[in-house]
């Protein structure tokens, strides 16, 4: 496994955001967070990615613990998107990009060797950056500056891309472009990859599996037509649900709010 949580928790201050989470992603696959707003998707996926340290329990990355690994050599391996970038002053896109291949370069070494330069400009075309990759970062639209940074974390040439919440700040358009650009890193390059989505049917299109979270913890997890079932997204996104079957596959039409007194048994009971 590529990536891999056994009992874990973890959260801010002390106080645990997601508790006992045990989850592994698999080689090649593509697995999406999905929960309602405080139910730890975001938290889990910087415990993930070492941004925080676990209270308890442990991450594996290529079966060692990834919180004793050193920074760089994570960075070889694993990318993160985060839901919101820090903007670097003064950077162009380009020099954005080429932050990527830092990880992958001796400490005295300051210039692009020809294949750093060939991973910069194949992130740039991928991400369709390139008409913009000699603009400044801040200069940017939000939507232009998810792909400047989904171009840098694809110059790191990671085993494992991390995204939280990538699609907020695109219209549909860019939204279903980059989705499908995953979806061809995926499996013609095998990337694995776990996303923390909000829209439930984006994440049943795209994943390979699905990780409900409730409160704190996983409440179901499996192939999307297995996990999205209208019990389980009533308990954990308290609605009532149609699921239909379209040509892009399983969708999630929503009917109803269901009030904060409902709890309908769990499906794994």
């Amino acid at each position: 496994m590529p990536l891999e949580t056994h009992n874990l928790t973890g959260g801010y201050a002390g106080k645990p955001i997601v508790q006992e989470i045990t989850l592994a992603l698999q080689a090649g696959e593509w697995l999406s967070l999905v929960g309602a707003n405080g139910s730890g998707k975001s938290t889990l996926l910087k415990l993930m990615s070492r941004l925080l340290k676990p209270q308890t329990g442990a991450v594996l990355l290529d079966g060692k613990a990834i919180h004793t690994q050193k920074a760089a050599v994570v960075a070889q391996k694993l990318a993160l998107l985060p839901q919101q970038q820090t903007i670097p002053a003064g950077l162009t896109v380009r020099q954005l990009v080429s932050l990527g291949r830092t990880p992958h370069q001796p400490w005295w070494q300051w210039e692009l060797n020809p294949e750093d330069r060939d991973k910069v400009e194949r992130a740039l075309q991928l991400t369709r950056m390139q008409s913009l990759c000699d603009r400044p970062v801040e200069q940017l639209s939000g939507g232009e500056r998810q792909r400047a940074f989904l171009a840098l974390a694809l110059a790191q040439d990671p085993q494992v891309l991390l995204l939280d919440e990538p699609t907020t700040y695109l219209d549909i358009r860019y939204q279903l472009q980059l989705l499908e650009l995953l979806k061809q890193l995926n499996q013609e390059q095998g990337l694995s990859i776990i996303t923390v989505l909000h829209d439930v049917n984006l994440a049943a299109r795209y994943s390979s599996r699905i990780a409900l979270l409730y409160q704190s913890k996983i409440w179901a997890v499996g192939e999307p037509r297995i996990v999205l079932t209208p019990l389980n997204l009533a308990n954990v996104l308290g609605v009532e649900v149609a699921v239909l079957e379209t040509p892009v596959g399983l969708q999630i039409c929503s009917l109803a709010a269901i009030g904060d007194n409902y709890q309908a048994a769990s499906s794994n009971e």
